[in-house]
């Protein structure tokens, strides 16, 4: 018994359906592979080795600034909230005002500038401990910072640390910090 011919054609038409949307798929999310025309590609996940991080206290006992710059050739994303964490102690600086992961686009040469609240002020709890680390997302080793180098001496008071997410400039970053933490 043969097909007939409407059944055939539909057969066909369906079969290059599905070719074509995975053809498509297929190019948008190959690694060498350029977005088909109509469509747009988001910008991937930022190469760690493509990021330069950067801390300092800025003249504050309990407050580093952050930095993340994009060294690479292309946009990418890293995460929104920077992951913050402190040697010898468990979790990370949590985001105020509380936020999820999300992706923050970094074009080549930009920065992204946050601000970490250590511990609070006139705190009399907590731990000492000597380095904190800066990643620009979870998936991210980072890059760890001595006490010293930061300039908060030989130590770094922590207790119910915090963090902003990235902002275009170190000013908008420090306001984040002072309006979540009043």
């Amino acid at each position: 018994m043969r097909p007939s011919s409407a059944l055939t054609a539909a057969l066909t038409a369906t079969a290059a359906s599905v070719l074509t949307v995975t053809a498509s798929v297929l190019t948008v999310t190959g690694a060498a592979a350029a977005p088909m025309p109509g469509t747009s590609a988001r910008p991937s996940v930022c190469q760690e080795q493509s990021l330069s991080v950067s801390a300092s206290s800025g003249g504050q006992r309990n407050t580093a600034r952050i930095a993340v710059t994009n060294r690479g050739g292309i946009t990418c994303v890293v995460d929104r909230v920077p992951t913050v964490t402190f040697r010898g102690l468990d979790g990370s600086a949590e985001a105020v005002p509380p936020a999820t992961s999300g992706p923050y686009v970094l074009s080549p040469g930009e920065r992204g500038y946050a601000a970490v609240r250590t511990a609070t002020p006139g705190a009399t709890e907590g731990h000492v401990v000597r380095s904190l680390s800066v990643a620009g997302g979870p998936s991210h080793h980072g890059v760890t910072f001595g006490a010293a180098t930061v300039g908060m001496g030989r130590g770094i008071q922590v207790w119910e640390p915090v963090t902003t997410l990235w902002h275009a400039s170190r000013a908008a970053a420090d306001r984040a910090l002072a309006d979540a933490t009043r």
